[in-house]
């Protein structure tokens, strides 16, 4: 599934969820890299990287490259940080309305 601007947050979480995804997340912040440098970075197996990475493409969050032989993987920084003007947004109105209490019925 493709992250939209209508599920940016929910869907971002889901995939974060994963701790592999969340690794490959934060390696892929430091800078582009490919399959081979995240299998090595993460010491993982690299079927197992793959398709947690086939998982981050098909969602929009990282888009690949052609380089050669290889195909480099980067963050969508546009999706990320989207989804941070949103998660942004939820906290200003937790702050807002944290001494706002709802009558019981």
């Amino acid at each position: 599934m493709l992250i939209s601007a209508d599920n940016d947050v929910s869907m971002l979480a889901g995939l974060l969820a994963d701790p592999v995804r969340a690794q490959i997340v934060r390696v892929l912040a430091q800078g582009p890299a490919c399959v081979c440098h995240l299998v090595e970075d993460l010491e993982l197996k690299q079927p197992n990287v793959s398709n947690h990475v086939r998982v981050l493409r098909q969602a929009g969050l990282i888009k690949g490259e052609n380089r050669g032989r290889f195909t480099f993987y980067r963050l969508n920084h546009e999706l990320l940080g989207q989804a941070a003007a949103q998660l942004s947004a939820l906290a200003e109105a937790a702050r807002a309305n944290a001494d706002i209490y709802r009558e019981c019925a």
